[in-house]
């Protein structure tokens, strides 16, 4: 504790920073969920956690303010854990390091986890301070929302009487987020046929990639590890028995590097330097390719391999269509976030999105389709909905007018292709009024993640007036 002591909003920081000691990656929330229970039964608050880890605390409407409708505070407790190549830091049982700079507040080496620490540290901080001016207040803090919003999925909403929802899952401050694209994941594995090796080893290795989000930097034109590696070895000429293949560890991030053995008879070296200058690299000017000869004595056939780069290079990645109402507004996409061989199969993971429920299917039946030729096995799941822009939204109008009282001017109204639980959350709540938005936080979802020290102060006093204003 201590490195952000003194730093403005003092609570908010307080927490944000107790919870970095706790490790809290998708899958790992027993230990945060157990926390904010604590917090709640010190509080003296209702609370209600389930057996996924979600919890539910509320805080009854401040004096004046008892005749006036509930508001929900939501935020997602678990963060997506990325960290640097050859880094000793475990997920697992580690608390982050965390490294003041200036505005800037960042990890050392990883992901920041501000995506989404930072809507529990707000809320946290709303429901202990006993000075402010709002209506009853509900918080939700869901799980695993990283992986496949599993959290919001399954949580009781019956639990809940408020109808109006602030998502603080948004990372551009000024901007109100309003609607989001839907999606799911996808899952193709190939079988791979085991046989020796004659011909000389190499690992190649593909890393300095710029990474990102899959829905928030999709657009960027950044080359993803896993694509750039299957294009880099269909260029080998000649037979080449594939070892074993890794890039990625999250399907919705953008892989930096990927790693591949194989054996080949073909000059490697010159074939991967002359695959890196020709590659377009201006989004990713750190890109390296890296040969080094190394020994094996099994791998896989010639025609099991090759069936194998022709899948990966066949399938569809990147932006596939983009939004003709909004301008800029991808529309559709999907992002090879793992590859990986195992146990003998070679296994691909999508994150697939759309704002356009029939696209999303018809992208998904894509994916089925190409894996049909080639003989391999698929699967989709997570599936999540679009959240839809409400033309009349009470919500927004009264945060719009907080906002301009805070800021002297109007924020951004905008719909995202990143996926947001506020999809689900109007699905199981009928007449939902959901808004989202937060602080500037930078490169999401990488370990250069970073976080905007004064955009948070101002972001929190935006909550604080929005409540009063409820």
């Amino acid at each position: 504790m201590g490195v952000l002591r003194g730093v403005k909003p003092e609570r908010v920081f307080y927490f944000f920073e107790e919870m970095c000691a706790i490790p809290h990656g998708s899958g790992n929330t027993k230990a945060i969920s157990d926390y904010c229970v604590k917090f709640a039964k010190e509080q003296g608050l209702w609370y209600n956690q389930d057996n996924l880890n979600n919890i539910i605390i509320k805080k009854s409407a401040s004096k004046g303010y008892e005749d006036h409708p509930a508001v929900i505070i939501q935020g997602h407790l678990d963060m997506v854990c990325e960290k640097e190549p050859g880094l000793d830091f475990d997920f697992e049982k580690d608390g982050l390091k965390l490294k003041l700079e200036g505005d800037i507040l960042s990890a050392s080496g990883t992901t920041l986890g501000g995506d989404d620490g930072i809507a529990i540290a707000f809320a946290l901080a709303v429901l202990e301070d006993k000075t402010l001016f709002h209506p009853k207040i509900e918080a939700l803090f869901t799980v695993d929302e990283e992986t496949g919003m599993f959290g919001a999925e399954g949580f009781d909403q019956t639990l809940l009487e408020g109808k109006s929802l602030i998502n603080i899952d948004s990372g551009d401050e000024g901007v109100f987020t309003v609607g989001c694209a839907g999606g799911a994941r996808a899952d193709i594995s190939l079988k791979l046929e085991k046989c020796k090796i004659t011909s000389p080893v190499y690992e190649v290795k593909i890393g300095g990639l710029r990474g990102g989000h899959s829905g928030v930097e999709i657009d960027k034109g950044r080359l993803n590890a896993n694509k750039h590696m299957g294009e880099l070895l269909s260029k080998i000429p000649g037979e080449l028995n594939l070892i074993s293949l890794s890039g990625g560890e999250k399907d919705n991030v953008i892989p930096s590097s990927c790693k591949a053995l194989v054996a080949t008879s073909a000059n490697l070296t010159e074939i991967a330097e002359s695959f890196k200058t020709k590659a377009v690299i201006s989004t990713d000017p750190d890109l390296w390719v890296e040969v080094t000869p190394t020994t094996a004595t099994a791998g896989y056939s010639y025609e099991t391999s090759k069936k194998a780069i022709e899948l990966i290079t066949s399938l569809p990645n990147g932006i596939i269509a983009m939004s003709e109402e909004i301008e800029g507004l991808v529309q559709t996409s999907l992002n090879l976030g793992v590859m990986e061989v195992n146990n003998d199969v070679l296994n691909l993971s999508f994150a697939v999105r759309s704002s356009v429920n029939a696209e999303k299917l018809e992208l998904l039946e894509r994916l089925h389709n190409i894996a049909n030729e080639f003989g391999a096995k698929y699967n989709s799941h997570s599936h999540y909905p679009a959240w839809e822009y409400k033309k009349d939204s009470p919500l927004r109008e009264k945060m719009i007018k907080a906002f301009k009282k805070c800021y002297g001017k109007e924020p951004v109204i905008e719909a995202i292709h990143a996926g947001l639980e506020c999809g689900l959350f109007c699905d199981k709540i009928p007449g939902l009024d959901a808004v989202s938005f937060g602080p500037n936080l930078f490169e999401i979802h990488t370990c250069r993640e970073h976080l905007s020290v004064s955009s948070v102060e101002r972001s929190y006093d935006l909550l604080v007036e929005v409540l009063k204003s409820l």
